[in-house]
């Protein structure tokens, strides 16, 4: 099974706008839309439309935590969160008109109790599972939050996948994760380097492997991606073309691509295409990626 862990789920309240905010006066949007967010849980919706099971889980509080269940389990999706007794979880607003401006809220406080909870349902996590540690750490957690978990689970053998990026990325290497994916901002956030062309992301995706990463698939927008690999292959995937609407949940699409085709196939190239079609399907449209619109696009990189 595959578990993707959401430490700071949301609701994303979405609103549609002809022009670009002004602040200081009242705006209207011309529509609006909820759906529900956080990285991990983008993991697991993607995962739904490859037809592949996945269980999401970490912490949900309040009347919104509720709802973010309801959608997910509307949608087929398996859950085993972790109820907080107080606070509730994120509303993130999105403002898409000329640009993409988003407001992103805190999140409840999680506590030590909190977190051994969410130990207790991973601790019998074995070879034939796979474990997605995605997205940022609640306010009031420290960057270490994903090594202690992976130090939990590290005698399972479970396969791990993490991607966020900067000390709780660098945390996390010691424990060998199977997947990272860091785009180029995140490298440059992670490392404070100047990152502008491939021989720049090479160097640094080869640190990222000395320090521990098996495999580092390295996101780069219109530009394509690249995987290194940890058979030393250095696999290159150009990006299809396309206009990009929406790119929220265009990385956590890239993970579930890869992890849906390398279990299909285990072959490192084939898992790569189909997180490239991942990815570009949720960034050319307005919400995660559906899985005919995957199909489309990985005919047309199929094709080249």
């Amino acid at each position: 099974m595959i578990y993707t862990v959401t430490l700071n789920p949301a609701l994303d309240y979405v609103l549609n706008m002809d022009n670009n905010p002004i602040m200081g006066t009242i705006n209207r949007s011309e529509n609006e839309h909820i759906y529900y967010g956080g990285k991990g849980i983008n993991v697991s919706s993607v995962l739904k439309e490859l037809s592949v099971d996945s269980i999401a889980t970490g912490f949900l509080a309040g009347f919104t935590g509720k709802e973010i269940e309801c959608m997910l389990e509307s949608d087929k999706i398996q859950t085993d969160f972790v109820h907080i007794d107080n606070g509730f979880s994120r509303i993130n607003v999105k403002i898409r008109s000329d640009e993409e401006t988003d407001i992103n809220a805190t999140g409840p406080d999680i506590t030590d109790y909190d977190m051994h909870l969410l130990y207790k349902k991973l601790e019998n996590l074995t070879t034939d599972d796979v474990l997605v540690l995605s997205g940022s750490a609640p306010k009031n957690v420290d960057d270490n939050v994903y090594a202690k978990i992976l130090s939990k689970v590290a005698k399972s053998g479970a396969t791990t996948v993490v991607d966020c990026s900067g000390k709780m990325l660098l945390n996390t290497l010691q424990f060998n994760p199977f997947l990272i994916k860091p785009n180029i901002k995140e490298l440059i956030e992670t490392f404070g380097a100047k990152i502008s062309t491939l021989h720049d992301v090479e160097k640094y995706a080869i640190k990222l492997q000395n320090l521990g990463a098996k495999n580092v698939l390295v996101s780069m927008g219109d530009k394509g991606s690249v995987l290194f690999t940890d058979d030393k292959q250095v696999i290159m995937q150009s990006a299809p073309k396309g206009v990009a609407k929406d790119t929220v949940g265009a990385g956590d699409s890239m993970v579930a691509g890869f992890i849906a085709g390398y279990l299909k196939s285990h072959d490192y190239k084939t898992a790569l295409k189909l997180a490239t079609a991942c990815g570009s399907a949720t960034a050319f449209s307005y919400t995660l990626c559906k899985q005919d619109e995957i199909l489309k696009i990985l005919e047309l990189i199929d094709s080249k």
